[in-house]
């Protein structure tokens, strides 16, 4: 199936895997490229050495174009950014917007630019500095999330920007990307479906615990960092919303120093990153510090399997996915499901010819 973003990023399939912290390492991603589907390597996690080991891997497996997730907002993202490009990784993704300078730099050295938004001035705003193509993710989507539905917002952001449009939050199958596509997205982003695969690293009994849960055990909370991030219901959840302001704080300090320590980041830098994050985000010092729950937290469950230490991020989606496929089967799949969907609406349409229906897409 190709669309405007297969044919911009390389890729036979129109699925993006999104960088999810501690999740999307090497082998999930490259198991994502074999597939024909956009894999993406999450970096804030990774020292800039253990990021160009990453890409190394993944080049070892795979021969498909992929990409990697920075932080725009990083004291380091220019040295990411670098490593990026010595390694010949084809597309940069951001989790936050990225600045008119660091487009420029990307796309000078031939890098496609992708940045993640949750509203329609940041996909104008990111498309008016030169942005190839953007990831819009409505209130569905697992982890930090806004208020607004992505059925709302999608045709918002298609409306508004003129290059190609991919619809992250609440999808898992093939009837998603039909319903993105006529929507006029070029492709859909899915984050738990692939988290929920053979190929995902992280630890079998929290696997267990996602395809466990329903609907209603998936909760927005901002106990965590001061945001609104989106996540299982759990008991430490719950005791992290019932705590008193001095514990989270000390909890959040403790966090940032483990974090420092995991990430190679001296003092200096990991102050500089909360500076810059202060601004970025229009946060209060308190949700700046609060901000170093996350990483760490998300770490206990994700590479550890402490779900009793942990936070699960996740999408609504979570409540209605029941297996764990292999990323070849999940995306072969969704494609097999989307051409059924396809061929149903020429039925009811009365138009009968699959080429017809997907020109009037």
């Amino acid at each position: 199936m190709e669309t405007a973003f297969t044919r911009l990023v390389g890729v036979r399939r129109p699925i993006v895997q999104t960088g999810m912290g501690w999740v999307a390492g090497p082998r999930l991603v490259s198991a994502v490229a074999e597939a024909g589907a956009l894999g993406v390597l999450a970096s804030a996690t990774m020292t800039p050495d253990r990021l160009r080991e990453a890409v190394r891997e993944v080049r070892s497996r795979t021969a498909a174009p992929f990409g990697v997730n920075l932080r725009a907002d990083a004291a380091d993202a220019a040295d990411r950014v670098q490593i990026m490009i010595d390694e010949g990784v084809r597309v940069a993704s951001f989790a936050l917007a990225p600045s008119r300078e660091l487009i420029a730099g990307l796309k000078e050295a031939g890098v496609v630019v992708v940045p993640s938004v949750g509203a329609r001035r940041h996909a104008e705003k990111v498309a008016a500095w030169g942005a190839d193509a953007v990831i819009v993710q409505g209130g569905e989507g697992g982890g930090h999330t806004g208020e607004v539905a992505t059925t709302v917002l999608l045709p918002q952001v298609v409306d508004a920007v003129r290059i190609p449009v991919v619809a992250a939050g609440g999808f898992f199958d093939g009837r998603g990307l039909v319903a993105a596509l006529a929507y006029g997205a070029a492709g859909v982003a899915m984050g738990t479906r692939f988290l929920l695969t053979a190929e995902s690293t992280v630890p079998e009994a929290v696997k267990a615990r996602y395809l466990a849960a329903t609907v209603r055990d998936v909760t927005v909370t901002r106990a965590v960092d001061g945001l609104s991030h989106r996540m299982l219901r759990t008991d430490l959840v719950a005791s992290l919303e019932g705590a008193g302001r001095a514990r989270t704080l000390f909890r959040a300090a403790r966090h940032a120093a483990a974090f420092r320590r995991l990430s190679g980041l001296t003092w200096r830098a990991l102050l500089r990153d909360g500076r810059t994050t202060h601004r970025a985000r229009s946060l209060s010092w308190s949700q700046t510090l609060l901000a170093a729950n996350t990483p760490m937290l998300l770490r206990s469950a994700m590479v550890d399997g402490r779900t009793d230490l942990g936070v699960m991020a996740a999408g609504q989606v979570a409540g209605v996915i029941e297996d764990l496929p292999s990323c070849a089967e999940l995306v072969e799949r969704v494609m097999a499901e989307a051409e059924d969907v396809i061929g149903a609406l020429g039925t009811v349409s009365g138009v009968g010819d699959r080429r017809e229906v997907r020109r009037s897409l």
